[in-house]
């Protein structure tokens, strides 16, 4: 299908049909297409919670809304407007798409349709910002990353601690020795927010697209305390804190030991509890060791003592922790030495975004770093609920033995992640 052939009725026949669309050639917005960065027209799919905040970041940009709740893309559209944008408002993400004037997308909705999302925004030669974590299990973000370089566009993690310079300056003292040889790496979680009690299932308030909201999720019966905030604690739709907050953490630690484009070999539980009525499926708590190929022991830990929220890190020469707006060493001298290796540096997350596409540059945390990230916190999730040490080759991206099978999930039909993108 040529590209200028791209139209709203061939593309939602095709991915209704399929899940995928196929286009013959790569399509890149060169810089000159834009001139200065204000001039880049975002469209967003998901605009409650966090898409609410990615909206306002990039609300200068926005020319058009998506959500599947009503109510919640009439608010967004509104925010918009008193921007001084006219904004368009779908129902359909798919529809968004087929607007050509669209240079990008900004994907914040429930973890379990990050990748079809993406990957339908690459084809359609949308760069694209995607929220953390990219993934409902591991085999989705390969098919992103192999998304994105077919189409040749940029896409952007919403991992923002990346673009934050505490985050920046315990990398960059890390990979220039100021620990000494490091030993090992403790990220701490926080206990899960669950919605409480459970409630009947009931039918959708009429302002929210249910089956649209499920997509490619089992079909399950509607129940207020599985939708919106709440997905996060149920395994069809995401990964509790572990991919939560795991996704910020854990990429911290990932970027610090110099493993962006690898992982660990090997995922040992030490315990992970659940709630003992089952009021949500994900952890109460838990501690896990992920070890790399050097023997570096990445420890991550839910209601841990020594495991507080954030990243620390355990040298030879100290001990360093590093979390959201606090850095501390001991000796604090640690935080005083030289960094010899200098990072990516990024003076905003979205602005990073922005940049990029205009300079075709990858952001600094480009899709394969989410990827990556990602599925050391999927590693975490499928040892905890197979209850043993799973191993793990990050070269071929393979699982060994009975844990492969975890490695992909169905999609509930028509809905399918592409074998080709």
């Amino acid at each position: 299908m040529a590209r200028h052939d791209f139209t709203r009725r061939s593309f939602l026949s095709t991915t209704a049909a399929t899940g995928a669309a196929l286009f013959a050639a790569p399509y890149f917005v060169p810089s000159t297409a834009f001139g200065a960065n204000d001039r880049i027209r975002t469209g967003h799919i998901g605009v409650g919670g966090q898409g609410k905040g990615n909206l306002n970041a990039f609300k200068s940009h926005a020319v058009a809304v998506c959500d599947v709740d009503s109510t919640r893309a009439a608010a967004a559209a509104k925010i918009v407007e008193e921007a001084g944008n006219d904004c368009e408002v779908f129902g359909d993400y798919r529809q968004m798409l087929d607007r050509k004037d669209i240079d990008a997308v900004v994907i914040t909705t429930p973890d379990h349709w990050h990748a079809l999302q993406t990957i339908h925004a690459c084809q359609a030669g949308k760069h694209v910002y995607v929220e953390k974590p990219l993934t409902l299990f591991i085999d989705e973000g390969r098919k992103m990353v192999e998304a994105a370089r077919k189409y040749n566009v940029v896409v952007q993690t919403g991992s923002q601690q990346r673009s934050d310079d505490k985050f920046r300056q315990a990398c960059e003292l890390v990979r220039s020795g100021a620990l000494g040889k490091i030993k090992q790496v403790r990220v701490g979680l926080p206990k899960s927010n669950h919605p409480g009690k459970p409630v009947p299932d009931s039918a959708p308030p009429a302002e929210l697209d249910y089956a649209a909201w499920l997509g490619p999720a089992p079909e399950r019966p509607y129940n207020k305390n599985r939708v919106h905030y709440n997905f996060r604690f149920f395994w069809d739709y995401s990964g509790g804190q572990m991919t939560n907050f795991g996704a910020h953490h854990i990429d911290i630690a990932q970027w610090a030991l110099g493993r962006d484009e690898s992982g660990p070999i090997e995922t040992k539980v030490v315990y992970a509890k659940f709630h003992p009525e089952m009021w949500h499926e994900v952890s109460e708590s838990f501690r896990l060791v992920h070890t790399y190929d050097d023997g570096i022991e990445l420890v991550v830990g839910q209601g841990e003592k020594d495991c507080p929220g954030g990243a620390t890190f355990v040298g030879e020469k100290g001990e360093m922790f590093v979390t959201r707006g606090k850095i501390t060493a001991n000796p604090p001298e640690i935080l005083e030495a030289e960094r010899s290796v200098k990072l990516y540096e990024s003076r905003g997350h979205h602005k990073n975004f922005l940049d990029c596409i205009a300079s075709g540059e990858k952001p600094i945390c480009d899709v394969e770093i989410g990827h990556r990230s990602a599925t050391v916190c999927h590693l975490g999730n499928i040892a905890i609920r197979m209850g043993q040490t799973i191993q793990w080759d990050p070269k071929t991206e393979k699982l060994v033995g009975d844990a492969a099978s975890w490695q992909t999930r169905p999609y509930r039909s028509p809905w399918e992640l592409p074998e080709q993108v």
